[in-house]
């Protein structure tokens, strides 16, 4: 009778690491969508993927086991855990994005075209509900210096128009990218400035984040000066220089269009 070699046993490294990378990635898709949803705070959103980053960590260093443990004993499961470990950079290659970011640039989460004299954000009724009673805070010194020196090419826009022209073109531009109009002042008053506060959201979570636009009147022309918080974090991970670049380019189109 022709007997058939027992198949040598799983590697118990290598299941467990596909069920902790699959783990991973749930809890990560689920904090994702589920903030974009507006389902839970982002503060429980963030906590969440800080969790599925520590999974997909383990998953790894299952897969380093696995790995090990089939090669010393030729035990099956190397397949599923490759495939763990594919999971697993997956779930970190956002996270792992941030983290170079983190390094490369300085701990920012307010930036402002005019360093010198920041624009505020409106304090009225109507932004404050929009905000949910959330306010930026004042730029600290240290953080206008730092990035002075990482973002030498934010600067003023400046267009020859009138202001309440200039506050026209800015809502359009604003439109155009997504950001949502929470509250609006004309030039005038004491100082003759115009004022627009805008609420954007991040790429991948939605988290609202806070814009707020200066027109200032000059001869013949107006002075547009952008000012871009982030609310959670200390770190903006270059997003705000980048929302205010886009913005200039987007206004850019908006005038080569007229």
């Amino acid at each position: 009778m022709r007997r058939q070699l027992p198949q040598e046993p799983w590697s118990q490294a290598a299941l467990w690491s596909r069920h902790v990378a699959l783990f991973a990635a749930t809890v990560a898709a689920l904090a994702v969508g589920l903030a974009r949803l507006r389902v839970i705070d982002p503060a429980s959103a963030l906590a969440s993927l800080g969790a599925a980053v520590g999974l997909a960590l383990v998953a790894l260093l299952l897969f380093a086991t696995a790995s090990f443990i089939i090669w010393q004993t030729g035990r099956r499961g190397m397949g599923v855990a490759t495939l763990a470990a594919f999971i697993a950079l997956l779930t970190l290659a956002w996270p792992a994005y941030l983290a170079f970011e983190a390094l490369s640039l300085p701990t920012l989460s307010d930036i402002v075209t005019d360093i010198d004299d920041p624009p505020y954000f409106s304090l009225s009724r109507v932004a404050d509900a929009a905000r949910n009673g959330y306010q930026p805070q004042a730029l600290a010194p240290r953080m206008r210096a730092a990035q002075r020196a990482a973002y030498p090419d934010v600067e003023p826009i400046v267009v020859d128009m009138d202001a309440d022209e200039a506050l026209s073109l800015v809502l359009k531009t604003a439109k155009s990218l997504g950001w949502r109009l929470i509250d609006q002042r004309p030039a005038g008053g004491r100082t003759g400035d115009a004022h627009a506060d805008f609420i954007d959201q991040s790429l991948i979570m939605g988290l609202d984040e806070d814009i707020t636009v200066r027109l200032r009147p000059l001869a013949g022309q107006t002075r547009i000066d952008l000012r871009a918080a982030t609310r959670h974090g200390r770190h903006d991970f270059g997003a705000n220089a980048q929302r205010i670049q886009a913005f200039s380019d987007e206004l850019q189109l908006q005038l080569d269009s007229r």
